[in-house]
């Protein structure tokens, strides 16, 4: 769940809790303000955290996860989220018109496949080669040709290693696009199945009509 949603959510649940508890203070027990606001903002408090706790463990069981893993997860895509950033950065800093739609088209596939894994926790593991190597190679290539590209002056040696840098950063770029079909394949199959199923289902329905039109 999206955090801030997360903390609204959790928010609307301990606030009338602590207005509550205030009121029951003040009035029927004949608590002192201060006293009063006190309790309230313990009773928020505890409700604010076991609102929490049931929340992240409804979200641990329908994604079958344990603690430990998703905490290896999530640190695992904090760390990316640094190098995505570095990424963005790379990419829109180059001002070469000619490779502007694969620099969009990897910027757009990156973004997809971390917020894939951060909306779906589990499917971290499908996409394991782009978040330990597939990454690091396209971050730092990306931020050398970037470097090199704002050169006011370019040798040839250098024109030769941006050529080289782009056409090894297309490669990557479809590599990363593979990454994001294997983290798929699953719902692929599963819309596949789904289509056939519909396919029969339609000509069953089909040779039925055809049946009791000639009986007529």
């Amino acid at each position: 769940m999206n955090p801030f949603l997360s903390f609204i959510i959790k928010s609307m649940i301990a606030f009338p809790t602590m207005v509550t508890v205030w009121f029951v203070s003040f009035f029927p027990y004949d608590q002192t303000y201060l006293l009063s606001s006190t309790f309230a903002i313990i009773g928020g408090g505890v409700t604010y955290f076991f609102s929490s706790l049931y929340m992240n463990n409804r979200f641990l069981k329908k994604h079958r996860l344990t603690r430990k893993e998703y905490k290896y997860i999530n640190k695992n895509l904090s760390e990316s989220k640094k190098k995505l950033a570095r990424l963005s950065k790379a990419l829109f800093s180059i001002r070469h018109v000619p490779s502007i739609k694969q620099r969009i088209d990897l910027h757009r596939i990156t973004k997809k496949i971390y917020r894939l894994a951060k909306s779906e926790p589990k499917r971290f593991y499908q996409a394991e080669p782009f978040f330990f190597s597939h990454l690091d190679s396209v971050v730092e290539l990306t931020e050398k040709y970037a470097l090199l590209s704002s050169q006011p002056r370019k040798s040839k040696e250098i024109e030769h290693s941006l050529h080289e840098t782009r056409r090894v950063l297309e490669d990557l770029t479809h590599t990363i696009e593979k990454d994001l079909y294997k983290m798929l394949s699953n719902d692929i199959d599963e819309l596949h199945f789904e289509i056939d199923v519909a396919k029969h289902t339609n000509k069953n329905m089909n040779d039925s009509q055809i049946i009791n039109n000639n009986r007529r």
